[in-house]
């Protein structure tokens, strides 16, 4: 089946924007990505649709938004369109994680990662945390580091506070690479689960480790069925985490199997203190 899209700025969006221009950046998974500038400003404008797989990708934009409006004071639109919602939020400029330690990929020459984009990326999850909500989707392409702080984006999965009815679904897991042995198991077994502090923990040292290496934490094919991906990420063995130094040591305590036995974002923010 071709992938749908990419769809134009419906025109209540257009309305609320007033865009000067606007940049195509992404179109997939239910999803097309604009970059928009306004008179104001940039703002990164989603368009949901209905995939063949899922429904609920058509009601993610007014969702995260309606989150984002619990979360900041910074203007956000949302709306309606034929296929489905929009939203509207102030663009973030700066590197994802896993590009911004690309040069650590490339060969045992280069130096470790910057312990101060560790302290960064954690104290956005823990900010979150603070404010009673738990992310539900951390990925290296959701941490944005910009020249002054880093942003956690993409909150269309979080949990924790009121959600409108009509732009409501339930949590389904999210993409495997980074979901926590307990989500995977859930999803596996009931088709739904409840992410908590401690999965995005795990989904965090999941993506440090990555980013750092260019390996998942569990190892299967990158053809392999999203179900067998689960019961790999559920019940088969973690990847030993081929990091030296404390970067190593964090990464190896956030990805424990058991939840309880996982840091805090404080926790590790303390730790990341003690050095730095």
């Amino acid at each position: 089946m071709s992938q749908p899209g990419p769809y134009e700025l419906p025109d209540s969006a257009v309305k609320a924007l007033n865009p000067l221009s606007q940049r195509l950046i992404m179109n997939r998974r239910g999803t097309t990505l604009w970059e928009v500038r306004t008179p104001d400003k940039f703002f990164a404008v989603k368009i949901g649709y209905p995939t063949e797989a899922h429904q609920w990708t058509a009601l993610a934009p007014a969702r995260e938004i309606s989150i984002l409006r619990e979360l900041t004071p910074e203007p956000h639109f949302s709306g309606t369109w034929e296929r489905g919602t929009w939203g509207a939020q102030p663009w973030r400029f700066g590197n994802s994680l896993y590009d911004r330690w690309e040069h650590h990929r490339a060969g045992p020459e280069y130096p470790e990662p910057n312990l101060r984009d560790v302290a960064q990326c954690t104290a956005a999850l823990a900010e979150l945390h603070r404010k009673r909500w738990v992310h539900g989707d951390i990925q290296p392409a959701h941490l944005i580091m910009g020249s002054e702080r880093t942003f956690l984006i993409d909150l269309a999965l979080a949990q924790g506070g009121p959600v409108p009815d009509d732009v409501d679904f339930a949590y389904r897991g999210c993409l495997v690479h980074y979901e926590a042995p307990e989500i995977a198991r859930s999803v596996l077994q009931t088709g739904f689960a409840i992410p908590t502090r401690e999965s995005d923990v795990y989904a965090l040292g999941a993506s440090l480790m990555i980013s750092a290496t260019g390996k998942r934490h569990v190892e299967y094919p990158d053809d392999a069925d999203r179900r067998d991906q689960r019961r790999a990420v559920a019940d088969g063995p973690r990847r030993r985490v081929e990091i030296p130094g404390l970067l190593g040591s964090l990464t190896t305590a956030m990805m424990a199997r058991l939840p309880r036995d996982r840091p805090t974002t404080d926790d590790v923010s303390r730790e990341l203190a003690r050095v730095l």
